[in-house]
């Protein structure tokens, strides 16, 4: 990020009711940017999250975002950005996971999903670097794929073609925004305890036994948002167009044979 800049760092981080996107505004938020926490329809919570932001020391403005709508989602960006006075970084997290056979997949089910979590975030990542492009300041972006936008899934049909999308825009934003010093990188996570994956926030991912993964257990909310967190940092500033996994090694399990063969090879 380019310049002198008096003020705390600003950031939005769609999703940020719950989840990453919630782990990611308070992390964010104790290394000292002010938030702008973006939900789609569960303002209590995304209320919570702005009273935590506040209570670390930073400003936080709650601001409604649906994907489903596009258009309405980037002007959303837009406005919150212009209401917290500017915009260093911006983490494209709000998506949904479903999954559905391909032979079984409806063409309005492909349509919703594709929206939401490939075209939503293209429309979001764009009005958040015209804005930075038009600051002069430079700035970071970090779209959360999946460990699934590279490696297949069964009834993933939509999911893995939408997060495999949004790794290769991923890729074409870093080339084109490199020159207004935007560095732009994708953060694909493998199994994470979230609500959204039926892991109720008191519950510690130590707690669940995933024996398929190397790890043995899915990853942390608090795990990614680190992760996102060093990207957004000065030091992090070489790296673009990169894509970070954080899987616990789980993509490391289709370089092993199968278990039928691991005795004799």
């Amino acid at each position: 990020m380019r310049g002198a800049h008096v003020t705390n760092p600003i950031v939005i981080v769609t999703g940020a009711s719950s989840g990453i996107g919630k782990a990611t505004a308070l992390y964010l938020a104790g290394q000292g940017f002010d938030v702008g926490v973006g939900y789609r329809t569960n303002r209590v919570a995304a209320d919570e999250v702005v009273a935590s932001v506040r209570a670390a020391g930073q400003r936080a403005v709650p601001f409604a975002l649906e994907h489903r709508e596009p258009a309405a989602a980037a002007a959303a960006i837009s406005r919150t950005a212009e209401e917290l006075g500017g915009l260093d970084a911006f983490v494209n997290n709000a998506a949904v996971n479903r999954r559905s056979n391909f032979l079984d997949e409806t063409l309005d089910g492909w349509t919703e999903l594709l929206t939401v979590d490939l075209t939503g975030p293209f429309a979001c990542a764009q009005a958040a670097a015209r804005t930075m492009v038009a600051q002069g300041r430079g700035g970071r972006i970090v779209n959360v794929t999946s460990v699934h936008d590279a490696v297949p899934i069964r009834g993933g049909s939509a999911y893995c073609a939408a997060k495999g999308g949004l790794l290769q825009l991923t890729r074409v934003m870093a080339l084109e925004l490199a020159g207004h010093g935007i560095s732009v990188n994708a953060v694909g996570p493998g199994e994470t305890a979230t609500p959204m994956n039926g892991v109720p926030d008191d519950v510690d991912a130590t707690e669940i036994n995933r024996p398929a993964i190397p790890a043995g257990r899915p990853g942390r909310a608090r795990e990614v948002a680190a992760l996102v967190a060093h990207l957004l940092h000065p030091d992090a500033a070489y790296i673009t167009g990169a894509t970070l996994t954080i899987d616990g090694g789980l993509t490391l399990m289709s370089a092993i044979p199968n278990q039928e063969y691991a005795n004799v090879l």
